[in-house]
């Protein structure tokens, strides 16, 4: 086994409140990374929108689909982390969000787009029109995640002579 770093050297520079830490490399290169330093008070909480977000995505999706959606729409953690299942498991504890159970009977009162376009047998874009005009209930919480649909509370015509 063969040892690349000699010695890490860290100091802290009050003015500009970062780490600073000096990599000392076998060979005689050195490397300096700066960190911010956490500030006194500063928190690191999750966004409120996020947390919304994962309160309207637990209606169709688990944590993993959930992790996904967050990471594809460039979302973090409040350290600043990709998201993970175990960390939106995390979130879902601390801010009680009940965890997605799909239903015993089958019947899912929440659904996504194409799971809702191929319940009432039309194409996903036909659904997302109707529900852009307010003819079905449905969310949008994130701009890159999934349409969530309640497809039964209203009906959607199958044709432009269905009215």
């Amino acid at each position: 086994m063969r040892t690349l770093i000699h010695e890490v050297v860290a100091d802290l520079d009050d003015v500009a409140s970062q780490i600073v830490l000096v990599i000392h490399w076998v060979g005689g290169v050195h490397t300096e990374l700066r960190l911010p330093k956490r500030r006194r008070g500063q928190r690191n909480a999750t966004p409120d929108d996020i947390v919304e977000a994962v309160r309207q995505l637990v209606l169709i999706a688990n944590d993993d689909v959930i992790a996904g959606v967050l990471n594809r729409n460039g979302l973090t953690t409040g350290n600043g982390n990709r998201w993970t299942r175990e960390r939106v498991t995390a979130l879902r504890s601390y801010r009680r969000i009940p965890v997605f159970r799909p239903q015993i009977d089958g019947f899912e009162p929440w659904l996504n787009l194409g799971g809702a376009a191929k319940l009432l047998g039309v194409t996903p874009k036909t659904l997302r029109l109707a529900a852009e005009a307010g003819e079905i209930e449905g969310t949008h919480p994130l701009p890159e995640g999934s349409m969530d649909l309640q497809p039964f509370k209203t009906r959607v015509p199958r044709s432009a002579s269905d009215p």
